[in-house]
C-alpha cells in the first residue's frame, strides 16, 4: 500500500484512494479552474492542474484581501447613519 495514496489509520480502518479516483478528482478540479476550463479537450497533466489550482486559490485570496480593504475604506468614509451605510450593512448580513 503506497503511503502517498493511503490515509492514516483512524478507528482501525484504512482507506485507499485509487488511481481512478485521483484521475476523477483531477478532472473535476480542471473543470473548476477558469484557466484550465478553456483547455478541457486538451490533455493537461495532474501536476499542471494542481499548480493552476494553487495559483487560482492564491489569486482568490488576493481578491478577497483587496475587496476587504476596499470595504473597510468605504465604511470608514461613510456616515454610519446614512442610507449607503444601511445598504452596506444589509449586504454583509
Amino acid at each position: 500500500m503506497s503511503s502517498r495514496r493511503s490515509r492514516s489509520r483512524q478507528s482501525g480502518v484504512s482507506t485507499e484512494i485509487t488511481d481512478a479516483q485521483i484521475t476523477d478528482l483531477v478532472s473535476k478540479l480542471q473543470q473548476l479552474i477558469p484557466e484550465l476550463r478553456a483547455r478541457r479537450s486538451d490533455k493537461v497533466s495532474a501536476a499542471k492542474v494542481l499548480q493552476e489550482t494553487c495559483n487560482y486559490i492564491k489569486n482568490l485570496h488576493r481578491e478577497v484581501d483587496d475587496l476587504s480593504d476596499r470595504l473597510s475604506e468605504l465604511l470608514a468614509n461613510t456616515d454610519s447613519n446614512s442610507a449607503q451605510a444601511a445598504i452596506i450593512r444589509s449586504l454583509l448580513m
